[in-house]
């Protein structure tokens, strides 16, 4: 890490003009959380693998700006010559780099990798000392990544309508709605899951993510997409045709862009297609009809681009004239988190099938902690027998358990990979928010530690995420006390009802009340939207005490997972996620004719009530669980086999009676 951070030094000394620092973002040019490998920019340069993360090299230091996930990650991983800056407890990058860098100062970065209100938000912290944001034409890192992996040409395909349940064409209609009704003429998008969302095809260009590296171009009488034509076969060219889209190359997004802010792009966009039609009929009579006729009839004498200052890149943003941008969120962020019918139905499935590949699972699990380990197992608290040293070669690890896990997942119908990469984790591993298993380095199962997974699956008909807590063992009264709280929380908020206009920020201290109680707390969020076999973390909505929290209300029919947890640096974790579906719900009354919304749980796998203390739960706490539980039961029993199904029933059993 050290010769690189030379290396990029060297760079930054001999670039016009010379660099007083160089910012090295997480994302890649379409502002992704999860990015392919070669995009991994952040991570080749400090060693640091947490999704979230902000990497500062000046002249004379190295810093890694993260949030409170993976505090404990980032200092394991950063060598000595980095310095860990917490997001939250120490100043923010641009406050940092304001105050701690000269006069005057030039700071580097590429211009594809921030966004539009990064960049305008770092340019005002940089006034006062008249320092200045200098953006790159070439990527600095790349420079240096000698072995920096390829580019991958994985195959677009198509969504089908049975899957999406909305029409391209339904879609399109929709958005060009949205720009005349905000006088705008156009738009550009250039986040991966919009794009998939918006012309109904996915993709595998992101590990964990169905998604294509592609952007697209939206006008009142056109639609582009820009991705690598070698992706796209014959079915999918002729899936977008239909659809009026005309498919550019990756890297032409850039010139179009500037055709867009001069209004010329549609007219090179009829000019092209003119000449296509004369060359072959290749195109059929109604697709001419919906491309050069029924939209070029609605006339749109406006002037504004539309384009997301959260995730619009700066480097598109700067071939638009300033002037005639309407910098306003996507209209697709919002339309693609309210899920249609279809939609939620196939998430209700997914998540069934779901919940029986975990309950297999921990049927599994159960039985092989008892034969290997001795553990008393998930049902009984005794201390573990330990078993002769030749069961020890069957040992079970992080990671080998997971694989396992994934197995279960593969078997049921439409699977297509996982939603992110498995969170398995044993003891003190498990107090690491994101914690990612590495096989060489990962900790052996133990009957008398706390065991968390959080995970999660890509269906063709819906996403899941799920994290449940167990111990296989005796659990200390500290632990019991602890994971009741974190259950208490869990529940509150699965059954909060509130008004429509509630936002997440409103809703994110329910989860804690239990935990405040008793001085405890955790440092992240306590619930993100969830797409449609899309990615696993799915916005504009989220259930948190961050700002942005406070941005968009939740809407009946959006799905947000409630997920909060505690974690004790050095000895153990404890999460429980279930996602929900926003729902309107059925009151009494309805103050001030708002109208009140509520909360359907769809995740289904049982809480391990041997480390509950029931006596901290209210009888309403209760007799939810053991509505849950029975609801699982039922629920998952036709997937599941006899000796499951015999272990479910007695997971399930109702308690507090």
């Amino acid at each position: 890490m050290e010769d690189t951070v030379s290396a990029l030094r060297s760079l930054m000394v001999s670039h016009s003009p010379p660099l007083d620092a160089l910012v090295v973002p997480s994302e890649d040019y379409h502002l992704s959380e999860y990015v392919s490998a070669r995009d991994k920019r952040r991570e080749f340069v400090s060693g640091f693998t947490g999704s979230a993360g902000l990497a500062l090299i000046t002249k004379k230091e190295a810093l890694l700006w993260t949030d409170g996930r993976y505090f404990l990650q980032a200092e394991k991983e950063l060598s000595a010559g980095w310095k860990l800056m917490r997001i939250g407890e120490d100043p923010a990058v641009d406050i940092w780099m304001a105050d701690n860098l000269p006069k005057e100062a030039s700071v580097g970065v590429d211009p594809w990798c921030i966004s539009i209100d990064t960049a305008q938000r770092w340019e005002r912290a940089f006034a006062e000392k008249q320092q200045k944001l200098v953006p790159t034409s070439k990527n600095l890192v790349d420079e240096v990544w000698i072995n920096r992996p390829p580019a991958e040409i994985n195959a677009v395909i198509v969504h089908p309508v049975k899957f999406a349940g909305r029409s391209v064409a339904d879609k399109l209609k929709d958005l060009r709605k949205k720009l005349v009704h905000e006088q705008t003429r156009g738009i550009i998008f250039t986040a991966l899951d919009e794009v998939a969302w918006l012309y109904n095809i996915r993709g595998s260009d992101v590990a964990y993510c169905p998604v294509v590296h592609a952007f697209a171009i939206v006008t009142s009488n056109s639609a582009f997409i820009y991705v690598d034509k070698q992706k796209v076969s014959v079915e999918v060219q002729t899936h977008l045709v239909e659809n009026g889209i005309e498919i550019q190359e990756y890297t032409a997004v850039s010139s179009d862009a500037t055709l867009l802010a001069t209004d010329e792009l549609d007219a090179v966009s009829t000019a092209k297609a003119a000449l296509a039609e004369t060359e072959a009929r290749k195109i059929p009579s109604e697709i001419d009809k919906s491309v050069n006729g029924e939209h070029q009839a609605e006339e749109n004498s406006n002037d504004l681009i539309w384009a997301d200052p959260v995730s619009c890149c700066y480097a598109l943003y700067a071939k638009l004239n300033p002037d005639t941008v309407l910098l306003q969120q996507s209209p697709l962020a919002l339309a693609k988190a309210l899920k249609n019918s279809v939609e939620l139905d196939g998430l209700k499935k997914a998540h069934i099938r779901d919940g029986a590949a975990v309950v297999q699972y921990l049927v599994w699990l159960d039985k092989k902690m008892q034969d290997i380990y001795g553990a008393s197992g998930y049902f009984l608290e005794k201390d573990s027998v330990k078993k002769e040293k030749h069961l020890q070669s069957l040992k079970l690890t992080e990671v080998t358990v997971s694989d396992q896990l994934e197995g279960f997942r593969a078997s049921k119908e439409h699977f297509k990979g996982l939603s992110f990469p498995t969170i398995s984790s044993v003891g003190s591993n498990a107090a690491i928010i994101h914690y990612f298993p590495k096989a060489e380095t990962c900790a052996e199962l133990d009957p008398d530690k706390i065991y968390l997974f959080d995970s999660g699956a890509q269906y063709l008909d819906g996403t899941t995420d799920i994290t449940r807590t167990v111990h296989f063992g005796k659990p200390s009264t500290h632990e019991k006390a602890c994971y009741t709280a974190v259950l208490k929380g869990h529940i509150a908020l699965g059954n909060a009802r509130f008004p429509n206009g509630t936002n997440g920020h409103s809703l994110d201290i329910l989860a804690r009340i239990p935990l405040w109680k008793d001085g405890l707390d955790y440092r992240h969020g306590t619930g993100h939207g969830i797409g449609s076999y899309l990615n696993v973390h799915e916005g504009p909505h989220l259930i948190s005490f961050r700002p942005q929290a406070r941005n968009v209300p939740l809407q009946s029919s959006m799905t947000v997972t409630d997920e909060p947890g505690y974690y004790e640096d050095g000895e153990f974790g404890i999460r429980l996620e279930n996602v929900l579906i926003v729902k309107e719900a059925d009151t009494t009354f309805n103050f001030g004719d708002r109208g009140y919304l509520s909360f359907e749980h769809i995740t289904w796998a049982p809480y391990q009530t041997k480390l509950i203390d029931l006596n901290l739960l209210s009888p309403e706490e209760i007799n939810w669980l053991n509505s849950y539980h029975a609801t699982c039961r039922n629920i998952l029993a036709p997937y599941l086999d006899e000796v499951e199904n015999a272990w479910l029933k007695k997971a399930t059993e109702p308690v507090g009676a």
